[in-house]
């Protein structure tokens, strides 16, 4: 990759940054992201974890890990979430890499199946995830596709 991938866990000098990024791109309330960073940070357990991409100092995608993406399979865990790329850097294989780059810190940490929810429907077949099940979101009408990966 001819970007640099950051794990917040090792590099807590993003965190506002990434906070901000991470808010403007989802609109969830930039306080839940900074507080579920600052548990990452903290590095009292492997979940949650949070990723950025950064081409030069400009973050231009990112991804996290957290317990449950809000959606009613609590028993599904965890989950990966909040993946995005900027779009002028889509269709480079950036998702791809950071995907990957996700399962194998993952697996290093002993987990050995992850989980996302996405309305996405080829998208992730592509790196090697599978559908499962659809699940209810939290608060959203329709049903939506969950996926898993082993690592």
């Amino acid at each position: 990759m001819k970007y640099m991938m950051v794990k917040m866990q090792d590099h807590g000098e993003y965190m506002e940054r990434a906070a901000d990024w991470f808010h403007e791109k989802w609109k969830i309330p930039r306080e839940a992201y900074a507080e579920s960073m600052e548990l990452c940070l903290q590095k009292i357990s492997h979940i949650p974890q949070w990723y950025i991409v950064l081409d030069g100092q400009k973050i231009i995608g990112g991804m996290g890990v957290i317990e449950n993406d809000f959606h009613d399979r609590k028993d599904l865990t965890p989950n990966v979430c909040a993946v995005y790329v900027e779009k002028e850097y889509r269709c480079q294989g950036i998702a791809g890499e950071m995907l990957q780059y996700v399962c194998d810190d993952m697996k290093e940490k002993g987990v050995d199946t992850l989980y996302l929810v996405t309305d996405h429907d080829s998208f992730y077949e592509r790196y090697g995830w599978e559908f499962l099940c659809m699940v209810q979101g939290d608060g959203e009408p329709e049903m939506t596709r969950m996926y898993r990966h082993r690592t």
